[in-house]
């Protein structure tokens, strides 16, 4: 062992020398040092290091140990998964440290006095939780290395229980031999003879084996499938819009099999432009991976679309995940997929959805960082991370291809094999080359925290495979339910308009909280660019700090044609600051209707039923009428007047339609399924105003008054509570709803009036 390992060091987290208690030594070591400290097989860990999660600092250290002659586990930990921060801080000990607890028998029971093999020994490994760039990483803040215990010899240390584990290989051979009704001696003596090693020489003992043939009993590899597929079935024929398929291999063993509920194939009509397909986890009790495909609706929330289980990792196999999954949804494929870093996959897509335009999730680049660049970097490696960050967010082409010459040149990677292959797939992950696509938000690292969240509560939910489709249900209609729950407070939430601007209260009546608050980043921005005309609807925009360059608007309204250099209306679907700087030295006080994408509207279109197809064959009509409606409020709220004008010329209308013929086909009618209380935000200028735009239920009038928050009370739903207010409901102070005449004589409800 070299000298560097028998030392002891810790550094806290801010900047101070600890020691694990008060009889240990420190010795402090400069980082050159020890990073040039290598023992014959691996890398001594060293105050510093950096690793992408806990279980990677573990498998390190556990290396480490075997190579030293003792084991380690898992010992104190700072914070709690699933409470705040979760866990930052964590310690790995030599197995033989601490000292064995005596534990009290009960009255009338002789407590078994057990030899323990712990003795005190002060050998351990802390590592901390940093987040850069959002970006969780755990680094090393202390070690120590001195053992008050005889470490093991290489031909003993294998049989501590930490190392005594089964090659896959040697577990399905073991599987086979307990097939042809052989005893566990006889497995054991078989396996020795086969692989040439002396008696007791194997890496596991007996009671590995017949663990191992425990765990079989268990997890029944070749019915659980089976009952899988028959529980599809049964869910098949309770709801026939729940769709699966399955492929059998050779052997009539379940390959692959994916399935999507009635709920996600209506989500993924609205809100299937961009996906995400996640293909990072496995059922490990069954060794088949993972595959989720989940998107983000009007309100950020995240939504399910699918899910696959694949018994293979390869171009075949998710060939196979990515056709089912387009025949579940009648073909329709994303314009924008977010994978991981697949090679099998990219090709895969690249077959089976030639026009999507495929990309790969930062996130899982940026968490590779630690193991690729860490050791080689050492103290560079914060500044060369925050240099690739900014390159990562560049907006122009030349500027990146510019600037990673640069880096390149500073760190010294020119052959760096991860660099050269990061370069070579700049297109699939480099913002500057992704902005001319939608994403709707996808690649940011706070909405890909947000998907692994959703995706973790999946992987929580299994235990037995056959009932694992239902479990994924749960956890979906848990997510619908908290979505829904989540979205109608923000129904009835005050926005605060923070510019006074008209196209402000244009949008805070149109876009949901959300979108309007992505929206409002950019108005707070505009104002610190100055516009410049260069041609006639071409124009120069620029920071106000900026000599040169700035992007390139183009905008002429009376065309509806607006585009600006920086692609951001083109990644996102929300205008750039650029624009709105146009926009509002032009005079233009609504943003135009194309530019207020319906996707991001709180009436969007998911409230149509995807099911006819005549409803896709009018989706233009539909989404015209939706921008008339909302124009409609808009201009409706002004004054007292032309709020009075719309109610009666609305009611008028909506009378003309309802003497209008149906169609005999009425599988084929156009259904728009409206809420029965849809309630557009409270809006506050900057004068103090407060603003409520209410559609109410058939008790409800439109009315321009506050809305009075309400807190449920005993669980009750407030909105049944709701009845008669004072104010009119056509601009008339003599009568309300309950007996307004052109309510009656066209036997129009508040339903409708909330429908418009």
């Amino acid at each position: 062992m070299s000298e560097g390992a028998s030392m002891v060091m810790e550094s806290s987290e801010n900047g101070t020398d600890l020691s694990q208690d008060d009889n240990g030594t420190i010795v402090e070591m400069p980082e050159d040092t020890i990073l040039s400290q290598q023992t014959s097989v691996n890398l001594v860990p060293f105050i510093g290091q950096r690793f992408v999660s806990q279980d990677a600092a573990y498998e390190f250290y556990c290396s480490f140990a075997k190579q030293c002659g003792f084991s380690i586990r898992r010992h104190r930990t700072r914070g709690k998964d699933g409470i705040g921060r979760g866990v930052t801080r964590r310690d790995f000990t030599c197995h033989r440290g601490g000292y064995p607890q005596m534990k009290l028998s009960e009255d009338g029971k002789m407590q078994r006095n057990r030899k323990s093999s712990r003795c005190g020994c002060r050998a351990y490994m802390r590592i901390v939780k940093r987040a850069d760039f959002n970006v969780p990483e755990w680094r090393v803040t202390a070690f120590s290395n001195i053992h008050n215990h005889e470490l093991l010899k290489a031909n003993e240390v294998c049989l501590l229980p930490a190392y005594c584990t089964i090659t896959p290989d040697d577990k399905a051979r073991i599987c086979m031999f307990a097939k042809a009704g052989m005893s566990v001696r006889q497995m054991l003596r078989l396996m020795e003879l086969e692989k040439g090693i002396k008696l007791g020489c194997l890496p596991f003992t007996e009671i590995d084996v017949r663990n191992l043939l425990q765990s079989f009993r268990n997890v029944n590899r070749d019915n659980d499938p089976i009952d899988l597929i028959a529980m599809c079935k049964k869910l098949k024929d309770e709801n026939p819009n729940f769709q699966y398929d399955f492929k059998l291999d050779g052997h009539n063993r379940l390959e692959h099999i994916a399935w999507t509920y009635a709920s996600s194939v209506q989500l993924y009509v609205s809100f299937g432009d961009a996906v995400v397909f996640d293909t990072t986890h496995r059922l490990d009790a069954y060794d088949m991976l993972l595959g989720v495909w989940v998107g983000v609706d009007n309100h950020g929330m995240t939504t399910f679309f699918g899910c696959v289980l694949l018994r293979d990792e390869n171009i075949q196999s998710f060939s196979w995940g990515l056709k089912t999954f387009l025949g579940f949804m009648k073909g329709k494929a994303p314009q924008t997929l977010l994978t991981d870093q697949n090679m099998w996959l990219k090709e895969a897509i690249a077959v089976e959805m030639p026009e999507t335009k495929h990309a790969f999730s930062i996130c899982h680049i940026i968490s590779k960082f630690s193991d690729w660049f860490s050791v080689l970097l050492g103290s560079r490696y914060d500044d060369w991370k925050s240099d690739f960050y900014r390159l990562y967010g560049l907006e122009l082409l030349e500027e990146f291809e510019e600037e990673w010459r640069e880096m390149i040149d500073k760190y010294g990677l020119h052959d760096n094999k991860h660099i050269i292959s990061l370069y070579a797939l700049r297109t699939f992950w480099a913002l500057p080359f992704l902005r001319p696509y939608f994403f709707a938000g996808l690649t940011s690292l706070c909405q890909s925290e947000t998907t692994t969240t959703f995706i973790q509560r999946i992987l929580s939910a299994q235990s037995r495979l056959d009932r694992f489709v239902e479990q994924v249900a749960e956890v979906v209609e848990f997510n619908d339910r908290a979505g829904s729950k989540q979205k109608q407070p923000r129904k009835s939430q005050k926005v605060c308009l923070k510019t006074g601007s008209p196209i402000e209260s244009h949008a805070a009546t149109v876009l949901t909280p959300y979108a309007f608050g992505k929206l409002q980043e950019e108005l707070l921005l505009a104002p610190q660019y100055a516009s410049f005309v260069v041609d006639e609807g071409c124009f120069e925009v620029k920071h106000h700090t900026q000599m040169d360059g700035g992007c390139k608007v183009i905008c002429v309204l009376c065309e509806e044609q607006i585009s600006c250099s920086c692609h951001h209306f083109e990644f996102s679907g929300i205008l750039c600051r650029h624009v709105l700087r146009v926009l509002s030295s032009n005079n233009c006080f609504h943003i135009p209707d194309p530019y207020l994408p319906s996707r991001w509207r709180l009436n969007s279109s998911s409230s149509i039923n995807p099911l006819s197809n005549a409803t896709r064959e009018h989706s233009e009509k539909i989404q015209l009428l939706e921008s008339l409606t909302s124009a409609l409020i808009a201009e409706s709220i002004e004054t007292k007047e032309r709020l009075d004008v719309a109610c009666e010329q609305t009611a008028m209308v909506l009378s003309h339609i309802k003497d209008l013929p149906r169609t005999t086909q009425s599988a084929n009618d156009i259904v728009y399924n409206c809420p029965s209380d849809l309630i557009l935000p409270e809006v506050e200028d900057t004068d103090g105003i407060v603003q409520s735009f209410t559609m109410g239920t058939s008790h409800e009038p439109l009315t321009s008054g506050k809305l009075k928050d309400r807190r449920p009370r005993d669980g009750i739903d407030i909105t049944r509570k709701r009845r008669h207010y004072s104010d009119s409901c056509c601009g008339h102070s003599e009568h309300d709803s309950s007996d307004c005449p052109m309510m009656e004589g066209d036997n129009l409800n508040g339903d409708a009036l909330g429908y418009i």
